[in-house]
């Protein structure tokens, strides 16, 4: 795949290139391409008929910014790596050194195995093993799937094989754009009721209405926007949530997560590398800290597995 971010509709180079990210896996089904990463099973590319449809990155960098990564067993944060699990602390390692927090799961610098791969979509698969912070075997299943549409189809699944259940939180990390159009002219939308208010240390503390910059349900100018919020009490339309970028000619790219997903959090930044502004919709099942907080906190059943699904469209 090419350096530049802008080169979605050039031919990606052979099987024989060595990439950061390790093993490419490239889907294509009509004007759709997808790219998916060997690590973190994460998300390189997505385009449209050229039309670059999320942040890319070069083919010797690490996804900048968590670009496009999958997150488990948590998403987000954990509070100073700190957890209880029956009354016993549980310390995660510090990846967030900043914040003194435990970040983006334990697959971050994962390779994944594939599992399945087809003309138009692949599977891939990577073990969590039992360890300190978190004594559970879980695997952690992705299935990404251009569909007959052309949108991109993604699953997320938490399998147990351990002697207990296990907590979790799913979560994706993908930026959105839209193609060459400036980001400062696109239009966020995204229809929530509430916005988890966090501390310093990006920690959720309590919640309030999702009013004042926090209100995207009309729609606002990323050119007026630099948040980094979880929002919830999403709206649903036959069981999907979307979350919008539009374009002054009205083209549009679009988010969408399913009901286990009730959690996105919008990060709308002016750090991303060659870019004026970058857009992350990440669908979650839950928030920052839940481990803590228990709030979207799942645990999956012994010898079950459990699934979450978003995508992305888009009308061009």
């Amino acid at each position: 795949m090419p350096a530049s971010p802008s080169s979605a509709d050039r031919t990606l180079p052979s099987e024989s290139r060595r990439f950061a990210t390790g093993r490419q896996f490239e889907l294509r089904r009509g004007d759709a391409l997808a790219v998916i990463t060997e690590l973190a099973a994460g998300l390189r590319l997505y385009s449209r008929g050229g039309v670059q449809l999320t942040e890319s990155y070069g083919d010797d960098q690490i996804s900048p910014g968590a670009t496009g990564i999958t997150l488990a067993p948590w998403a987000n944060r954990v509070e100073d790596g700190v957890w209880y699990l029956d009354g016993k602390k549980q310390q995660l390692d510090i990846t967030e050194v900043s914040r003194n927090n435990a970040s983006h799961g334990l697959l971050r610098n994962a390779a994944y195995s594939l599992v399945d791969e087809s003309e138009f979509s692949v599977t891939l698969e990577a073990t969590i093993f039992p360890q300190h912070g978190y004594p559970f075997l879980v695997r952690h299943r992705v299935r990404y799937e251009l569909d007959e549409d052309l949108g991109l189809r993604v699953s997320q699944s938490l399998v147990n094989e351990s002697q207990a259940s296990a907590p979790f939180v799913l979560g994706a990390h993908p930026y959105l754009r839209l193609g060459d159009v400036a980001p400062e002219d696109l239009v966020l939308t995204v229809q929530a009721q509430t916005r988890l208010v966090a501390d310093e240390r990006l920690i959720p503390r309590s919640t309030a209405p999702a009013d004042g910059p926090y209100d995207l349900s009309a729609g606002a100018s990323v050119g007026n926007l630099l948040i980094d919020v979880a929002l919830t009490d999403l709206a649903y339309d036959g069981g999907v949530a979307r979350h919008t970028l539009t374009a002054p000619d009205g083209r549009s790219v679009s988010l969408e997560q399913d009901e286990n997903c009730q959690y996105v959090h919008v990060f709308v930044t002016d750090t991303f590398p060659g870019r004026s502004k970058a857009v992350a919709l990440e669908p979650m099942t839950g928030p920052a800290n839940a481990f803590n907080s228990g709030d979207g906190l799942r645990w999956v059943p012994v010898g079950e597995s459990f699934t979450m699904t978003w995508g992305i469209t888009a009308s061009l």
